[in-house]
């Protein structure tokens, strides 16, 4: 492995561990399409490094989100157990998924999230989506929202390599009535339950990279802390705006990448 790999592996990891830190976002976004399109990693392979570091990456950032006090893991727990069902499956299915599939459409994905989180931040979102649709159904079925929405997350993490934070986030705060920082810090301690289970599946299937793995995570736990003491701080505006900043760059490299190789 040589100085360019082990760097490009390790802001990998680091770039994930300030999305998980700043929004909740999976390494996913980050690792995947970075190890893929730059060192041309299989998918399954860069998917299987990126649900490891997601998991350093989420424990790092819930740790001071707990600190914070912005974790409430009571209501999410039926949340966790079955996303960690569904990440084992949707791993396994994965397995049968070409790598084309798979990774071929990152960087035009990351680049979509960079402008979206650019043009509007994340809690007016939320607001507006509130004011669209009633999700009253749910508000005295708690734990089954969290069952059903838990296994269908569950399955698209294991399958794209996502820990599923945004996707977690989003249902803690549109369903479950959650505000934005616990939203944040709840749903990253999930997803390091989601994404624990989801590589343990990978590499039971396709071998255990080690090397990539610790390189990734010291990088993703050092950009997780730095990110999420930050967060808890600042304003969300500015949050969605530099994780915007990040998006967007990152993924127009990757776009411009892939149209010349």
């Amino acid at each position: 492995m040589t100085i360019i790999y082990i760097l490009v592996i390790l802001l990998a990891g680091w770039g994930a561990g300030v999305v998980t830190g700043l929004v909740g976002a999976s390494a996913a976004v980050i690792v995947t399409p970075m190890l893929v399109t730059f060192l041309g990693y299989p998918a399954y392979t860069a998917i299987g490094i990126s649900l490891a570091t997601d998991v350093f990456a989420s424990a790092a950032s819930a740790r001071t989100y707990y600190k914070h006090g912005n974790i409430d893991i009571k209501n999410g727990i039926y949340m966790a157990i079955m996303a960690v069902i569904g990440a084992l499956l949707g791993s396994f299915l994965s397995k049968y998924i070409p790598d084309s599939t798979l990774g071929g459409s990152s960087g035009i994905v990351t680049l979509i999230m960079g402008i979206q989180f650019m043009r509007t931040p994340m809690n007016v979102k939320l607001k507006k989506f509130k004011e669209k649709y009633n999700f009253s159904f749910f508000n005295d079925k708690k734990i089954l929202a969290s069952i059903i929405f838990g296994t269908l997350i569950g399955i698209i993490c294991g399958v794209v390599g996502a820990g599923g934070g945004i996707m977690i986030l989003m249902i803690l705060t549109f369903i479950l009535g959650y505000d934005m920082k616990t939203a944040v810090g709840t749903s990253v301690l999930i997803m390091a339950c989601t994404a624990f289970s989801g590589s343990l599946c990978h590499f039971i299937h396709s071998g255990f990279p080690i090397k990539e793995i610790l390189i990734s995570s010291v990088g993703g736990i050092i950009g997780a802390k730095m990110a999420s003491k930050f967060a808890n701080l600042a304003s969300e505006e500015k949050l969605s705006k530099i994780v915007g900043i990040v998006f967007l760059t990152l993924g127009t490299i990757m776009t411009i990448q892939k149209i010349f190789q």
